[in-house]
Order: structure tokens, then sequence, then C-alpha cells
């Protein structure tokens, strides 16, 4: 004591700040072990309100930092599924913070599965897809849309005039000049509404690079997709090549380049259209099964099938006449949707 006061130290003073840090320690640990205690015992069965834990959970997602996860998106999703998928995250992100997935099970088949797969990053985003899979399989929701049958059934009502297609093509090319040489363009490579406008823009970007014949091999009149895998090689879809007359790369490399596919859409419906540039790409498989075979059909419209065959032996360039069947079948296209009352098939020469 006499050693501590000739120091100049107040003992008492000491004491109680020490006291103070020991309470204020024995507190927040206690507050932890309760926490854990309930959280340990949580049912996911509820709203937030009904729910002894939720409010601890809730403190923990409420303020989502909606632009990190936009940026945490774009590590592994193109741009347009990003935008898509923080979308649909904020309209039903109070589902997850609820617990309460009623709402998603009552979306339309062909919303639900995005509305699930929205949250399901938001979820690992947040750190909670193991509750978020709880919740799925609570409420019984199946991740896919409609049935393969409904679709089939779907395809075959649908289409009252087999040429109808072609004559919504015809009508895109008299309303809308400025895409004439893009739904032409679709109608002969059957590419899917993004790629296409990729693909179109690329053209015209490399040829006034002067570099167009990194991407077309005119020799073979084959864009070769492949050699832009960041393009046009995504998770589930892709595109290895396209047969296209050189004749139209010609055309298209001196227009000018497409905003985005939603603009095009907007730019047909203006004009009063439907929008109907998914089923060209139906239309044009069906086409070719005319003239090519299944597994031919299935590499060009960038199905690489898991059959061994196809893994593992399938190589179009031993095919020797793929490019005269190809443009066999382009040859009818174009003719189809010629705006020439007395338009003939343009004849190709074989590979």
């Amino acid at each position: 004591m006499n050693k501590s006061h000739n120091l100049g130290l107040n003992l008492s003073k000491t004491f109680e700040n020490h006291l103070k840090h020991l309470m204020t320690q024995f507190s927040i640990s206690s507050s932890v072990d309760n926490a854990n205690s309930t959280s340990n015992n949580l049912v996911w069965c509820g709203r937030r309100d009904s729910n002894p834990g939720s409010q601890a959970w809730k403190s923990s997602t409420e303020e989502i930092d909606w632009h990190g996860f936009h940026v945490w998106l774009l590590k592994d999703h193109r741009v347009d599924v990003t935008r898509n998928t923080v979308n649909y995250a904020k309209k039903y992100h109070l589902c997850l913070l609820d617990r309460d997935f009623s709402e998603i099970g009552s979306l339309k088949e062909t919303v639900r599965p995005n509305a699930l797969k929205a949250l399901s990053c938001l979820a690992k985003f947040l750190g909670v897809h193991e509750d978020f899979k709880l919740l799925v399989k609570n409420y019984s929701l199946k991740w896919s849309g409609r049935s393969a049958e409904d679709l089939i059934i779907d395809r075959i009502t649908k289409v009252e005039n087999p040429n109808e297609i072609f004559d919504w093509i015809k009508q895109v090319k008299q309303l809308r000049p400025d895409l004439s040489e893009f739904v032409e363009f679709m109608a002969v490579t059957g590419l899917r509404l993004v790629e296409a406008v990729n693909s179109y823009n690329l053209i015209i970007k490399l040829h006034k690079e002067r570099k167009l014949h990194e991407y077309y091999n005119s020799k073979s009149e084959i864009l070769e997709h492949f050699k832009f895998k960041e393009i046009f090689f995504r998770r589930s879809k892709k595109a290895f090549i396209s047969f296209v007359p050189a004749t139209l790369v010609q055309r298209i490399s001196t227009k000018k380049k497409l905003t985005s596919p939603v603009a095009v859409q907007d730019r047909v419906r203006k004009k009063g259209l439907k929008v109907r540039f998914a089923d060209i790409r139906e239309t044009h498989g069906t086409l070719l099964t005319k003239y090519l075979k299944d597994n031919e059909i299935d590499f060009l419209h960038g199905r690489a099938t898991s059959s061994v065959f196809m893994r593992n032996y399938f190589n179009p360039s031993l095919i020797s006449d793929l490019k005269t069947r190809m443009f066999q079948a382009t040859s009818e296209i174009q003719e189809r949707i010629s705006l020439s009352q007395n338009s003939l098939p343009v004849l190709r020469c074989s590979a």
C-alpha cells in the first residue's frame, strides 16, 4: 500500500475500473451464450414475429448491401443475369427474411424458378444458405418450371400456321428495316437472342478493327464463337460455331451496333408486333431436321450433351458434307423470309 501510495497510484479507482471491465465482459459473454442457446433451439416454422430467435437473425440481414451483392454476383455471372437476379432478390427478399415462402409457392411456374435462384444467391451472400434450403424443403417447392410434356404441348398448340414465324420475320424486316439483317442473322444461325446480339456486335467491332478474320473463317464460312469463350460460353448455355453466308456477314459489318437485347425487343414492340425471337430458334431447329442429324443440330445449337458419343467422339470437322447440308437449310430459310415475291433459293457450292 505504502509503495503504491509513493508511486502515486489510486488503488480504489484502479480496482473500480477493473471491476467495471470484468462486469462488461461477463455481460457480453452471457448475451452471446443466450443467443447461441436460442439459435440452437430454433424451429423454422413461422414468420419473424412468431419466432423467438428471429430478431437476432433479422438484425444481421435486414440491412442488405445490395451494391455489394451486385458486385459479388458479377464475379460468376453475366451483367444481364446479375441485373435480373438482383431485381428478383429485391422483390422477394422479405420472404427470406420473414422465413415465409408461401408467396414463392404461389408464383407462376415460369417465375418461381427465377425467384428461387435469386433468393438462393442472396442466401449464399448472407451466409444463410442452409436455412434457405430448409425453407425450400419445408414448403415443398420445386425449382423446375413446367414439365417437358407441358412444354411440348404448348409448342404444338401455339402454332397454327407452320410459316407464321417466317411471316413474323418478314413483318419485322418491313416495319423495322434497321433490324432486317439482324433477324435474318438469327434465322440462319438459330442463336439465342443474347448470343445473336453479341455476335452481331462482335462482327461490326472486329470489322472496324480489321480483325474480322479472327472470328469469321471466310474459307469455311463459319463464325467461330469458341474463340471468344468469355462471350459465348455461359454455365448452361453455349455457342460453338455458326455457318453464315459471307454476303450476310459483309452486310452486317457495315451496320451500327445494337444497344442490348432489351432494346431490340423494344424496337419490335414499338411497331405493335409480338416479341418472338425465342420462336426463331425453335423454328430453326425444327427446319434443320430435314437436312441434319440430331447430334449435328445439338452441336450447332450449343448443346454439349452428356452422352459418351458427344463428349468423346463427335467431331464436326470430320463431317465433310456438313457445310453443304447446312447451307441447303440456310437457302430455304432465306427464301422463306425474303421480301421479294419471286425470290429463288440461293444455291450454295459444296464444301
